[in-house]
Parts: structure tokens; sequence; C-alpha cells
């Protein structure tokens, strides 16, 4: 009798060891921002500018013209529409993005052109959107009356991977987007993400990648260069030791949860 309980508790204590790494990861190191007093002091923040992004080679920009005669146009918006036999335009390659999203648009090929019916090429590398926008408005009246342009990005993609709880490719309806939004997206860091050492991959426009480590146990994140978020941005949350201790268990054949 005596042999078969320790038997048993021997086979218990690596349960035991994980249900009290869990319970310490769930409530040691999960709070952001804890330089910031618990009491109902009111504290300033301050946040990063805003840098609006540029346009860069394989961005899919939505380009829409709109005049009095929507016929004019028409050649050109419709290049925006995915077609029904293979859910992307003819002027447009999915590259990136969610795969559950068909993106259509006008591909920035490798010189930084986009080529648009009845307009014509036009250079839109490193420009923002609104100055695209007035470039190509600009342009277009020299063929159309009295143009309106709208130029926005159709696949402004984050990928979020690592301790998350959806890690996924994120397309982002806009373009102002932070950090704190794209993890809110991907659910947040599981207990087991460590807060303090988030990597960020930022790809620059002379095709070399920029690395930042964010610590989100301090409210200064907010006003880093990498608090706003740039289309092509990956963000790794790297496990905790938590994780890697119930890893271990797991590799001991005991069942943990």
């Amino acid at each position: 009798m005596r042999k078969s309980f320790f038997k048993r508790f021997q086979l218990l204590i690596p349960i035991l060891l994980s249900l009290t790494i869990v319970s310490c990861a769930s409530r040691k190191g999960i709070k952001y921002f804890r330089d910031i007093p618990d009491s109902g002091a009111v504290k300033t923040l301050s946040e990063a500018d805003f840098v609006v992004p540029k346009i860069q080679q394989s961005d899919i920009l939505t380009i829409i013209i709109q005049t009095v005669d929507p016929t004019a146009t028409q050649a050109i918006n419709a290049d925006n529409i995915p077609t029904a036999a293979t859910g992307l335009s003819a002027s447009s390659t999915q590259t990136t993005g969610s795969p559950q999203v068909p993106v259509a648009g006008y591909l920035v090929n490798k010189d930084g052109d986009v080529e648009l019916p009845v307009i014509g090429k036009v250079h839109v590398e490193g420009l923002t959107t609104d100055e695209a926008r007035e470039f190509i408005r600009t342009k277009s009246e020299k063929l159309l009356i009295s143009p309106t342009v709208i130029v926005r990005y159709a696949n402004f993609t984050v990928t979020v991977t690592g301790e998350v709880s959806k890690p996924s490719v994120y397309v982002i309806p806009n373009e102002k987007v932070t950090v704190l939004d794209a993890l809110a997206m991907a659910g947040d860091l599981t207990i087991f993400g460590k807060r303090d050492n988030i990597l960020l991959l930022r790809e620059n426009l002379d095709g070399t990648r920029t690395a930042y480590r964010i610590n989100l146990n301090k409210s200064n994140v907010l006003n880093q260069p990498y608090y706003y978020l740039h289309q092509n941005d990956y963000i790794y949350v790297e496990p905790n030791e938590a994780k890697q201790q119930v890893l271990t268990l797991r590799k001991l054949n005991f069942t943990v949860l």
C-alpha cells in the first residue's frame, strides 16, 4: 500500500509543479505599465508623433477616381474590385495579407510605379497616400473634368506571432495603428508571453530592417518610434521561463493543464 501511495505521489509531483508554474505566471508579470500608480492620481503621458507611412514596392493601393461622368473612370475603378474567377483584380497579386481576405487594387511594382488605365504610369513610391492622391489628381486633370481621387492601402498588414491568443497576419483598415492595437487584434498576450522583451521588426524603404525591443511594463512605450506601426511590421512575443518549464514537463510525458 505504501509503495503504491508513494508511486502515485511521485507521479503527481510534476503535475503539481506545472500547476504552480501556470498559477505563478498568471499572477506575476502580466500587468502592463507597472510604473503607473494604482491610485486615483492622474498621470499625464506623452505620446509619440504619428509619422504617416510611405508607399513601398509591393504595396497594393486602392485608387478610385470620380468625375461628373462615371463612365469616364469605370476602367480605373474596376480594378479595385475582386474578380469573380480568382478573388483578385487583374492588376494585382496577393503576396501578403490575410489569406481569407482577397486583395484587389494596384500593385506598386519594382520601379515604384502603378499602371492606371487611361492615366498611365504613376510613380508613387516614397509618397504618403495624401501625396499620391494629389499627384494622381494633377495628372488626371489633363484628361478628366474635375476629378476627385481616393488613395488607400489595400494590404496594410501587420504580423503578430508567438505567445498571443490569435497569431496571424492582420489586414489593418487604416494607417494609424499602434502596437497595443495590434496585440489586441491578436487577442492579447497569453500568460506565457514575455511582456518586457517583445521583438518588432520593421522594413525600411532601402530594404533593410530595424529591430526594436518593447517593454510593456513601462509606460514610455507610448512615446517610442515603434509605437505607431508601419505596413509589414512583424511582432514576435517570445515565451517566458514558465512556458519553458511547462514544455520540459510535457517532454516527460506528464499531462499538464
